[in-house]
């Protein structure tokens, strides 16, 4: 009986040291980023929509991974180069001004569109975390 109680208080005493351990442990690979809404907006002229533009993105914290930018739901007809990746690293607004950095560029062709309002979305992503905000693009017949 005393050997069974001297094994369990040694299981006791190892798990409580493991948990301690892992608790106050953080990932080698931990990234606290943000993809910042830039609220931006475009106007094209219906008849001609608006051929090789750029919509930016600016992630802001610390990475260590790539963070790639992208834009998803584009209005018909309108086509991008792809993604952007943005190397592991870091970035933050300027503490005296607030100015950001922008650091993801992404090239799109819009294409001639019905008169309305459009939301592609912008995206932000590292494998395991997604993040997006919304574009407003107005197709008027005249801006």
């Amino acid at each position: 009986m005393r050997r069974i109680h001297r094994v369990a208080e040694l299981a006791v005493g190892a798990t409580a040291g493991l948990v301690l351990a892992l608790a106050g442990s953080t990932p080698a690979s931990a990234s606290t980023w943000e993809l910042r809404d830039l609220e931006q907006r475009m106007c094209v002229t219906s008849s001609f929509g608006h051929p090789n533009t750029y919509f930016v993105a600016a992630v802001v914290g610390k990475w260590s991974k790539t963070v790639r930018v992208g834009l998803r739901d584009l209005p018909p007809g309108s086509t991008t180069s792809g993604d952007d990746a943005i190397p592991p690293g870091s970035n933050y607004p300027n503490p005296e001004n607030g100015a950001t950095t922008i650091n993801g560029w992404l090239q799109i062709s819009i294409a001639p569109l019905p008169v309305g309002v459009y939301t592609p979305t912008l995206i932000a992503y590292d494998g395991k975390e997604t993040q997006s905000t919304s574009i407003t693009i107005t197709s008027k017949t005249a801006c």
